[in-house]
């Protein structure tokens, strides 16, 4: 008996699901050599009931594997595209390319997005040159908030001047803000991972501005890393952050001479007076959000402006940009002029009962730094029982007076 070679080394039969997307379905046997795109001639000659006339017919049709959603490959085998006994597979007719648009509705479909196109400044002018000035009210509203934050400001420069000068008549007064020195070092948050600052020396940087960069990264040793080598040539990377003393300024400040025994006791008593109190204004001076900072550095500006700029704008990254991009009103400077201490303002406030007492409370003169420096806190400080009393003071008579 005579048996054909390619019968002898065909592979295994499977019978293979065929599904059209006219809900024909039908079996196909299908040995594992042959190929995807003989097995689509055979499912178009059952799905056509013949030949195939129309060449087009085999280039316009396609198999895909129905579990997977996977288009099959024509050049492949059955078993390369490892399809199993039972599979079921969809035949379906590939969509013909869109037809390229007319010019007369390309014409159309321009003319209707210049039609549809938002007007421009001078078409918007044009329209509205007839129109009465309207809502002038929002303006004065948003100059009347302007005009509290910084007035509030002025008013809390002047506030401490007045608390420094009357707390220094307390005969108890360095012992006092000794003490008021030592609760602000119990709060201090600015410490410094040592583990982390061991890890970037230990690479080589110098602790300087290891520290600086701990600061503001929070304390990431791998963000901080990053930082150091990006800002490696910035004339300013060595520049101290606000509140960030350096090595040598501390040891000067620890060096430094006591007063000369000559002195009389009350003279010695102003100085280290007025060396806590800039102990104390060091300690709260503005610290600046380190994410802000980075931000609008990589922007392009000067780290000092970035510092300035989120000084005058309460820590607030968007205003702060635009600060930096404007005209840059109010200055740095402008934050710490005092108000008219003759002013009708200044005179109610000194007059009210329960804010003479509260500044010859060392905790006030704390808040008042506080806020001054972070504005933010307020809110801290006015649910706080002893100096909430006086601030509620403060805007009371400054809401009463702004009215009238």
């Amino acid at each position: 008996m005579f048996v054909q070679e390619e019968k002898i080394f065909a592979g295994k039969v499977l019978k293979v699901h065929i599904c059209t997307m006219e809900g024909t379905e039908w079996l196909e046997e299908v040995t594992e050599d042959t190929t995807i795109e003989k097995l689509k001639e055979k499912c178009l000659k059952h799905y056509v009931h013949g030949s195939l006339e129309d060449p087009k017919t085999l280039t316009h049709h396609k198999l895909i594997h129905a579990a997977t959603e996977r288009i099959l490959t024509e050049s492949k085998t059955v078993a390369e595209e490892n399809l199993k006994d039972k599979d079921c597979l969809l035949l379906i007719k590939k969509r013909p390319p869109p037809a390229p648009p007319k010019m007369a509705d390309i014409s159309s479909e321009e003319k209707k997005k210049q039609e549809n196109k938002a007007p421009d400044k001078e078409a918007i002018l044009k329209a509205t040159a007839n129109l009465s000035t309207r809502n002038t009210d929002r303006t004065v509203t948003q100059h009347n908030i302007r005009d509290f934050q910084t007035e509030l400001r002025k008013i809390l420069v002047s506030l401490i001047e007045v608390a420094q000068k009357l707390l220094a008549l307390n005969p108890d007064a360095v012992e006092l803000f000794k003490k008021a020195n030592a609760m602000l070092d119990e709060d201090e948050e600015d410490h410094v991972d040592e583990t982390a600052l061991q890890q970037l020396t230990e690479m080589g940087f110098p602790e300087s501005r290891a520290v600086k960069a701990l600061r503001l990264n929070h304390m990431s040793v791998t963000q901080a890393m990053e930082w150091l080598i990006e800002h490696v040539d910035d004339p300013m990377v060595d520049t101290p952050l606000p509140g960030q003393d350096t090595p040598g300024a501390a040891a000067a400040a620890a060096a430094a001479p006591a007063p000369a025994p000559s002195a009389s006791l009350e003279e010695a008593r102003q100085d280290e007076l007025t060396e806590i109190f800039k102990r104390i204004r060091r300690k709260r001076e503005f610290r600046p959000d380190s994410r802000a900072v980075i931000a609008l550095m990589e922007m392009g500006f000067d780290e000092k402006e970035v510092i300035d700029a989120l000084r005058v704008n309460n820590n607030q990254q968007d205003a702060a940009c635009e600060w930096l991009l404007g005209d840059r009103k109010p200055t740095p400077e402008d934050l710490d002029k005092g108000i008219d201490t003759n002013s009708p303002l200044f005179q109610a406030i000194l007059e009210n009962p329960v804010v003479q007492l509260g500044l010859t409370n060392p905790k006030t003169l704390l808040a008042f730094e506080d806020m001054l420096e972070n504005p933010l806190n307020s809110t801290q400080w006015m649910n706080d029982p002893e100096t909430g009393p006086v601030m509620l003071q403060i805007s009371r008579i400054f809401q009463t007076l702004n009215r009238t």
